[in-house]
């Protein structure tokens, strides 16, 4: 590990709107941010553009971007607190036991931005909007809460629909192109670092919004993973 992580490493340890694994903090996030306002997650936030960004938007609504990556939760951490954005913090943990966090009906929204889309087909269990994750969200998100994704990746924004379509789970929001519209939402003109580097400038970003509204029975998983190798099979057939 270079010299420069390993400061950063040690330098979010002293950082107050950084918590590192923390224990028995289910339902008390409300006293960390000292005010009943509503939570916001960016999971698998990098830098923490959005969950920075967001707070700046909306100054009534805490923001929590959760991260493994301790040097890149760094700069996002660094700018809340330059900007003295009291209702942005960031978690460092995995993903995979991130309602290990929050009580039930502690979270209103989940933001999921530019996450790794896991194109190999065996790999679709890992998407942030497979079932497996949908089902560890509903344990604390609110009933009406909402997930956002936003991607330029069009396999995982069209098995996002797929998986909306097969649960029976209410699309709030569906654009396929978010910037054929000469005025974007302030939200969705916030850039990712990811995003700003225009590494697949030839694509589409894709935005869609839903809720978890619906129970995810696991035998249903079956046609998520039908649909996963249909879709990889006819996207191979096209190309021929």
């Amino acid at each position: 590990m270079g010299q420069k992580k390993l400061e950063r490493f040690a330098e979010i340890k002293t950082f107050e709107n950084v918590l590192e694994y923390p224990k028995d903090m289910q339902g008390k996030w409300h006293e960390f941010f000292k005010n009943e306002h509503s939570i916001t997650l960016e999971l698998a936030c990098g830098k923490g553009e959005y969950a920075v960004g967001l707070g700046r938007l909306y100054p009534e609504r805490n923001f929590i971007g959760v991260d493994i990556k301790g040097n890149r939760i760094w700069r996002g951490a660094k700018n809340a607190l330059t900007e003295n954005l009291s209702n942005v913090a960031f978690l460092r943990s995995q993903i995979e036991i991130v309602n290990d966090y929050f009580s039930k009906n502690e979270v209103s929204e989940i933001w999921l931005t530019f996450p790794d889309p896991h194109l190999p087909n065996v790999k679709w269990k890992k998407r942030l909007t497979s079932p497996r994750f949908l089902r560890l969200y509903q344990q604390f998100l609110k009933k009406d809460g909402i997930i956002h994704l936003k991607t330029d990746s069009p396999v995982l924004y069209k098995f996002t629909k797929a998986v909306t379509e097969i649960f029976g789970l209410e699309i709030v929001k569906d654009d396929d192109n978010v910037y054929k519209n000469l005025q974007v939402s302030p939200e969705l003109s916030i850039k990712t670092f990811y995003e700003s580097l225009d590494i697949a400038g030839f694509r589409k970003v894709h935005y869609l919004a839903f809720k978890l509204n619906n129970d995810l029975p696991s035998e249903k998983d079956e046609l998520v993973k039908k649909f996963v190798f249909e879709f990889a099979k006819d996207e191979k057939n096209s190309k021929r």
